[in-house]
């Protein structure tokens, strides 16, 4: 079977050309082939609209908000009118705010920093530790991995019904897990906790750049994400929503641009007067090349059609699904089931195989970079794969020897980019790792499972 069949349908779009597209690494087995990039969900690659962009603008690059010449107001007027476009491209109400960050991590802990002192926090162990570790300040309600999605409706009801209800409530939950690709219920829960009288916040680090993500229909009160995801480069996330907590909270960062109005007072000591708008948590010389990046890859991803790129990589997901079912000896993880709707994130064990150990047999001798680990989440990692939640574990490969068992996994994503070739690549590659084994002996060396250059071939 192939999707190549699917230029044949008019709804479906070719893959966005994506910088690194005709990048060529070496094999260990001998020669090169085209790096086949199956890491999306870690960092997409930027989209060559994107670079184009950025470049472009490039010789124009000014200090923002601050400066009188041209090439400052010029680059102000673009810095405010890429806050714009993200609104745009997130569905905001007309009353939300638009924070630049460095990322969801960052984004997700802004918004820890604004809650208010006595808000409980309610968040599922399933969530990247992004979204589980930002919380500390809060009383915090740990919810167990879910097994369907209304049951992941009727525990968080349950939790909210029995929470104090007099004190402010906030409900932190994925769009889409980094682990199983696995779509949540996110207007449902949305529904459930407003119901209860609590505020939610959307972590759309994987949605965002998988499928449209619309603040006011899904009826959340934040969204995070980040642009390294979204096929923008590095350093740049956003915060939107809701601009009360924002506005009350004390700065996330103090310093330039965060502040007003600053003066000393007659005994020493200094008054500042704190903006209310989004330069209240923005403080310092802003990011305006990663900023740009993030408004062109929303414009870029809205004009080719967000329901075009959806139903491209719900075939490539098919595909990857199809593939890997055909091989007894590999599970795919999932929470919610084979029947669930997923976005091209799909997490897998190979029976037999030290998971670090099949990820580098897949770079090095079939030129496709995948990743292996607990991926930052390993409380819903450990549950997937039957062990203990509290064991401990490391994100990134364990100790363990090639061929030994490992309590980790391995992932492949995907997304606007992908080649055809690349998945069709990936999943004749799993086969023939399985069926005939590795061609090349590996060892383990700073944790990681690597070849062994200093031996013969296998």
């Amino acid at each position: 079977m192939s999707v190549v069949t699917a230029a044949a349908d008019r709804s479906i779009c070719s893959p966005l050309p994506v910088l690194g597209k005709d990048v060529t690494v070496p094999l260990v087995t001998g020669g090169e082939v085209a790096y086949a990039a199956l890491d999306y969900a870690a960092s997409a690659p930027a989209l060559q609209r994107v670079w184009d962009d950025v470049a472009a603008y490039a010789p124009y690059y000014g200090s923002v908000h601050r400066g009188a010449g041209y090439l400052s107001q010029l680059s102000t007027d673009l810095f405010e009118n890429s806050r714009k476009a993200v609104a745009e491209f997130l569905g905001c109400r007309a009353d939300d705010q638009v924070i630049f960050t460095r990322s969801t991590t960052d984004s997700l802990n802004l918004l820890a920093a604004a809650v208010p002192s006595d808000c409980q926090v309610f968040v599922y162990e399933t969530e990247h530790h992004a979204s589980l570790l930002p919380w500390r300040d809060a009383r915090v309600t740990y919810l167990n991995a879910p097994r369907t999605p209304a049951q992941a409706v009727e525990t968080l009801e349950r939790a909210l019904a029995d929470r104090d209800p007099y004190g402010p409530a906030l409900v932190c939950v994925t769009g889409a897990s980094n682990v199983t690709g696995e779509l949540w219920p996110v207007k449902e829960l949305a529904a459930a906790a407003h119901a209860h009288g609590a505020r939610i916040v959307l972590d759309a680090a994987q949605l965002a750049p998988h499928h449209p993500v619309d603040i006011d229909e899904l009826d959340v009160d934040w969204v995070a994400f980040s642009g390294h995801k979204l096929y923008a480069p590095f350093g740049s996330g956003v915060l939107a929503g809701r601009a009360d907590w924002l506005q009350d909270a004390e700065p996330y960062l103090a310093g330039g641009g965060a502040s007003r109005k600053v003066a000393r007072r007659t005994d020493g000591g200094v008054d500042v007067e704190w903006h209310s708008t989004a330069a209240r948590h923005e403080a310092g010389s802003p990011n305006v090349i990663g900023v740009y990046s993030i408004a062109s890859a929303c414009k870029a991803l809205t004009e080719a059609g967000f329901d075009r790129l959806v139903a491209r990589e719900q075939q490539l997901v098919t595909r990857v699904r199809e593939g890997l079912a055909e091989v007894s000896q590999v599970k795919v993880l999932s929470l919610f089931g084979d029947d669930a709707p997923r976005v091209g994130v799909i997490s897998f064990v190979v029976e037999g195989w030290n998971s670090s150990h099949f990820a580098a047999a897949l770079s090095a001798e079939y030129g496709i970079g995948v990743r292996d680990g607990l991926f930052c989440a390993h409380p819903l990692v450990r549950t997937l794969l039957g062990s203990d939640p509290q064991d401990p574990g490391e994100c990134g490969a364990p100790e363990a020897e090639p061929g030994e068992r490992s309590l980790n996994a391995i992932r492949v994503s995907f997304g606007a980019g992908t080649p055809d070739e690349h998945i069709e690549r990936f999943v004749r590659a799993v086969k023939e790792l399985v069926s005939e084994g590795a061609q090349w002996k590996y060892r383990t060396e700073d944790g990681r499972c690597v070849p062994d250059r200093g031996t013969a071939q296998v």
